[in-house]
């Protein structure tokens, strides 16, 4: 198996082979999951768009919000001879997560730590992934029993890429993304960087295009406008990913 790992039964009959993964370690407000999950349901989507194979894995076993943030709240699990099937975006984008087990949407996941790392487990070892390029794993904030389950699993891969942390530019976040880095260093997770979503972005409002709702281009109106009413060197500021 040169340039595979098994991701964590070593089992042959029931292994599962994953090239290049990728451990997503994410931390934000607790009040608000958007930032991370659109962090990493677009570099799945980019990674797929890139011609990859590509797996998206939710362990937010208590809020998961990828099937909503793709469109796919309708979809559900299937079981085959070969594992749970997982459900596909694109042809070449399978996304995992108990969100696709609930019976509704509201329901509520009680669970302790064991039955939590349990079906982590499951979703590496008896998902059908197929021979994947990257796996795009998406986690609650802290440092808590899924955090921990994932990397003692996906530490066993030799081509373990490592964490991306993300976070927002209050400090209430900040103090959260402190702690998943010294968790990074305690359990020797490279870090590959921190993305700071929904930062403050200035842009020079020339530079900006604008249309109408028929999308027709309207920039040249719309300057001239602003320039007529505020004058020169107006700019814009907005909440954008940076």
């Amino acid at each position: 198996m040169a340039n595979r790992c098994v991701a964590v039964d070593r089992t042959p009959s029931r292994a599962r082979s994953l090239a290049r993964p990728i451990s997503l370690q994410l931390s934000y407000p607790r009040s608000f999951a958007p930032p991370r999950q659109t962090v990493s349901t677009q570099l799945a989507l980019s990674l797929a768009a890139k011609g990859a194979e590509v797996g998206l894995l939710d362990i937010d076993i208590c809020g998961p919000s990828t099937p909503r943030m793709l469109g796919l709240e309708n979809e559900e699990i299937h079981q085959s001879a070969s594992g749970w099937q997982p459900v596909y975006y694109h042809e070449n984008l399978a996304v995992m997560s108990i969100g696709f087990m609930l019976s509704k949407p509201d329901d509520a996941i009680v669970w302790r730590g064991p039955k939590k790392t349990a079906i982590i487990k499951s979703f590496l070892k008896d998902v059908e992934w197929g021979q994947l390029d990257y796996l795009v794993v998406d986690s609650p904030p802290g440092t808590s029993d899924e955090h921990i389950s994932i990397v003692q699993y996906l530490l066993h891969c030799q081509n373990l890429s490592g964490a991306v942390i993300v976070t927002t530019s209050q400090e209430v976040s900040l103090v959260d993304v402190r702690k998943e880095i010294n968790f990074a260093f305690k359990t020797e997770l490279p870090i590959l960087g921190v993305v700071s979503n929904m930062a403050g972005f200035t842009v020079d409002a020339e530079t900006l295009r604008y249309s109408d709702a028929a999308g027709n281009d309207i920039s040249e109106a719309v300057k001239d406008l602003l320039k007529g009413t505020f004058g020169e060197g107006l700019r814009a500021e907005g909440q954008v990913g940076t």
